[in-house]
């Protein structure tokens, strides 16, 4: 698998709004920061963190698109990202968008999200 592969596998992961479909993309360490500033440490703590979003944003549509990567090896790989989101929160339609900043790491012979930043558009 190639890190394109891989943000595809996992962008199509967070669409299913099912923690087991994504929990194989996330390394053990992982450090995750939402925009809106949370920050979560470990595996456990991103699966809480997800889990809530999951049950918070129904339907929700995940999109991450205009790829810039700025580093491949065939043991990390660093990418910029744009993204945005739509679903329903008590019932009504909200959206958002921001950029990102994924590192993965090759571990085992799989690729893993190590660390994922989450913030503000540039627009």
């Amino acid at each position: 698998m190639s890190p394109e592969q891989f943000i595809e596998g996992y962008e199509a992961a967070l669409a299913t709004q099912d923690w087991q479909a994504v929990s194989p993309y996330i390394h053990e360490d992982a450090c995750v920061t939402f925009s809106n500033g949370d920050y979560f440490q470990g595996k456990a703590e991103v699966q809480k963190a997800y889990e809530r979003n999951f049950k918070l944003i129904q339907n929700e549509q995940y999109a991450i698109f205009d790829l810039h990567w700025v580093r491949k090896s065939e043991q990390f790989a660093v990418c910029i990202y744009a993204f945005r989101w739509q679903g329903l929160i008590r019932g009504e339609q909200a959206r958002g968008a921001g950029r990102g900043t994924a590192t993965m790491i090759m571990e085992n012979g799989r690729w893993h999200l190590l660390a994922e930043h989450l913030g503000p558009s540039t627009e």
